[in-house]
This record gives structure tokens, C-alpha cells and sequence, in this order.
């Protein structure tokens, strides 16, 4: 259960007059429906005083007679939210797909909901019924969602032998991910779609992603409700991308103003990336930078800062194409981002023509305490700029100098590139 923008709510624990009495109960429910309930949840369900929100579906599996009030979620959903938590402190129960808190309507009422107000019965997720089903160690395999979500996500997990799981957007995700796999080298791969598992009406259709792909694998609609298991096999054109950051300067568009992959990779080490941060690239010219922060965690988040629109453009197709389509660009000058930014970035890159001092004090003060900047120069100028911030600022400079192989004649030699200086500063916490 995916959820919009829940603006005007109460965030998590935030209430000061904190219910300790549990008041919200969250239970998962299978296609099994009633059947697949434990004692304890159907307890909970049958309980004529407290309303029932769930799906249609989910409120369809429910015998009819049983429980209090069944109220579907509403459109928007974020309303739905707002009537379970003006019921507080009387008793609401909550239907959830499977496990609530694997991409489950948990995950959304527990940022609004004290852990000590609610009671949580899961069930299955769709993940490990469908590693059951196909025989596979839960532990070894890559979990994905693209519902609602964009089906470029699942790019970065793409490697030969591979395993992944992804929840289906609706019945037409089977066919455009095997278009995705077919361009990208793993039209081979075998592609299972498990419809209504645990349910009555389950269904299990195996096909090659390429016969996915042509609408070959089935004469019949897919249902809605299918989660897809995927046994990468790469062929010899199969464009993976690689775990480590570095990644080769061909993988992105460029028109040059691209940080060559070998001073990227001291780049991003030197920026840390950890789990659930947000990086500033400044002067992002192809986003080769942003881009490798958010592969390090999928959780990450990118702001990409570039004046010239179709600059602009090219980082949104390489982010796309790289699989992390929710990077976000700001078609603005660089000395004017922090004036207006609402949010405070774990991490700064300054790669795209310092101008003065001045920046690089702003972009500093931008940064949350125990954040780093890293700026990198290939002028004269720029690196003035860069040795006089680490006069004041403290931090590590670093000056790096790579040669690549060339031609030369009928022999190979050595080409330069231009030499760059990096200076890294952390905020003190």
C-alpha cells in the first residue's frame, strides 16, 4: 500500500497527550482471507465496536456479518489516514496486504502513531510466499517494488544470476519489464509472475523475459494482484552496473563536463555516502556524481544543481538510465540553491566552477553538523578558492594526476589527464 503526500498529519510521537493503551490494530491478510487468519486476529476482526478500513479486496475477503463498520480507503488516500487517526483513542482495526511493514500501510500509520498505541498481526509478505514458492532462500535474494513506482528501479539489481522479486504495479508490469530486459541484455532470463498467491485462483506462468516482452508468454490478461520473480541470465550485450562507485565514463551522457570515473571513485569516498542521505551536487554537468551516491543505497536521495537546461536534461536521462529515476534536478545558479532549499544535505559536492569564497561558505553553513564537502578544481583559480576554505575550514586536500593508455604510432603511451585538486571538509556535530 503505497500512500501520497500525508502533509497536516501528526508525525510519530509527536502528540502530548500520548495514549500508552494500544487503540490501533494492523492485520495482515492473505488471499486465504478468513481462512488464513489466526484465533487472534480474527478476534480482532469479529470486535462489532471498532471500524474496519482496508481495500476493497481486502474488505471483500471478510465474511459478511463479521466485525464493525467497513470503510474503504478513500481517494485520496492521505484522507483515509486522517480518519483512522481522528478515532483516536477508540479502537480501529486495519487491513494490510501480508507483512504491514514491507511496503505495507504500517510503514505510513507508524510515522503518525506511537509504536505503544498500536497492535500488529502480520502475515506473509508477498516477498517470502513467492521465494516459497520458487524454492528460493528469502535471504539471497534481492526484494524490489515498482508499484508506484517507476520500473527503472529495478536496473542497479540486474546481474547475471541474479535473483529478485518485485511487487507488480498492476497486469501490464510483466510485459514492460521484459521490454526493460529485452534492452538491456537479459531477455533470456526466466521471468515467473505468480498471480493471487494463497488464494483460490493462484496461478504460476513461467516464460523467458523476451517472450514477456513480445506479449508471447500468455493469451490471457494478467491479474492485478501478481508479484514477479526474475532468474537473471546476462547475455554478451548485457549493460550491468557494476556495485562499486567508479563506474566507466561511457555508462553516462556526457558532453565532456563529467568527473572521469577514476577521480569519482576517490569522490565518493571522500563524500562517505551512509544510508538515507541526501547529497547537493553543485554544478552537476552530466550527474555522474549524484547519480553513483544513490546507487551506493537505495535509500539515498540526490538534489542535482544545474543551471543549463539542457544540461539538465541529459542528468535526467542518465538517471534513468543509470535506475534511480527520483533524482531531483534544480535548473538554477549555484550560488543561488542554498537562499531557497527548505532541506539540509548530509553531504555537498562543489564540481562545477567555484566562483569565490563566498560559495563555499554558504554551501559549508548548508551542510547538517557531522556533514562533509568535498570541492574539486582543475584551475588555477578554482583552486586558489579551495587552498584558502582549507586555510579556514580545516579538512584534507588531495591532488590527483591519472594517465590512461593512447596510441602512439604502432605502440601504446601514456595521455594525462588534467591534474585535480580535492579539498574535504566534515561539519563538526
Amino acid at each position: 500500500m503505497n500512500s501520497p503526500d500525508m502533509a497536516g498529519l501528526p508525525p510519530n510521537g509527536k502528540a502530548k497527550d500520548s495514549v500508552q493503551a494500544p487503540w490501533l490494530t494492523i492485520v495482515g491478510i492473505g488471499e486465504d482471507g478468513w481462512d488464513g487468519l489466526s484465533p487472534r486476529a480474527r478476534a480482532v476482526i469479529a470486535d462489532p465496536s471498532a471500524p474496519i478500513f482496508g481495500g476493497d479486496r481486502q474488505l471483500a475477503l471478510i465474511p459478511d456479518g463479521i466485525g464493525g463498520e467497513r470503510i474503504a480507503w478513500p481517494s485520496p488516500f492521505s484522507d483515509g489516514i486522517r480518519r483512522v487517526l481522528a478515532a483516536r483513542p477508540s479502537p480501529v482495526t486495519v487491513l494490510a496486504s501480508g507483512d504491514p511493514f514491507w511496503y505495507g500501510v504500517g510503514a505510513t500509520l507508524a510515522r503518525h502513531v506511537p509504536p505503544d498505541e498500536m497492535t500488529v498481526i502480520p502475515g506473509a509478505s508477498s516477498f517470502a510466499l513467492a521465494a516459497a514458492r520458487m524454492g528460493w532462500p528469502l535471504q539471497s535474494v534481492r526484494c524490489l517494488s515498482v508499484h508506484g513506482r517507476s520500473l527503472e528501479r529495478v536496473i542497479p539489481a540486474l546481474h547475471d544470476r541474479a535473483r529478485l522479486v518485485i511487487l507488480s504495479w498492476d497486469g501490464s508490469t510483466p510485459g514492460a519489464l521484459g521490454r526493460l530486459l529485452a534492452d538491456r541484455g537479459f531477455g533470456a532470463s526466466p521471468l515467473t509472475v505468480l498471480e493471487c498467491m494463497g488464494g483460490p485462483t493462484e496461478r504460476r506462468t513461467t516464460a523467458p523475459a523476451a517472450d514477456w516482452a513480445a506479449d508471447t508468454a500468455l493469451n490471457r490478461p494478467v491479474d492485478a494482484l501478481n508479484t514477479i520473480t526474475l532468474d537473471c541470465r546476462a547475455d554478451e550485450t548485457a549493460n550491468s552496473i557494476a556495485a562499486a562507485a567508479g563506474r566507466p565514463d561511457a555508462m553516462f551522457e556526457h558532453d565532456g563536463q563529467i568527473s572521469k570515473r577514476e577521480i569519482r571513485a576517490v569522490i565518493l569516498a571522500l563524500l562517505a555516502p551512509g544510508r538515507g542521505e541526501t547529497l547537493w551536487d553543485i554544478g552537476a554537468g552530466s550527474g555522474a556524481v549524484g547519480i553513483e551516491w544513490m546507487l551506493a543505497d537505495a535509500a539515498n536521495l540526490t538534489v542535482a544543481v544545474e543551471r543549463r537546461a539542457e544540461r539538465a536534461e541529459r542528468i535526467r536521462r542518465n538517471a534513468l538510465a543509470m535506475g534511480v529515476p527520483d533524482l531531483a534536478i534544480e535548473g538554477c545558479d549555484a550560488a543561488d540553491f542554498p537562499a531557497f532549499s527548505m532541506t539540509s544535505p548530509d553531504a555537498v559536492f562543489l564540481g562545477g566552477g567555484i566562483t569565490g569564497a563566498g560559495m563555499v561558505d554558504r554551501y559549508f553553513a548548508a551542510v547538517k553538523p557531522g556533514g562533509r564537502l568535498v570541492a574539486s578544481a582543475v584551475t588555477v583559480e578554482s583552486e586558489a578558492v579551495i587552498l584558502a576554505a582549507h586555510a579556514r575550514l580545516g579538512g584534507t586536500l588531495t591532488r590527483l594526476q591519472v594517465a590512461r593508455d593512447d596510441r602512439l604510432g604502432g605502440f601504446t603511451g601514456w595521455t594525462a589527464l588534467r591534474p585535480v585538486t580535492l579539498w574535504c571538509t566534515r561539519k563538526p556535530s
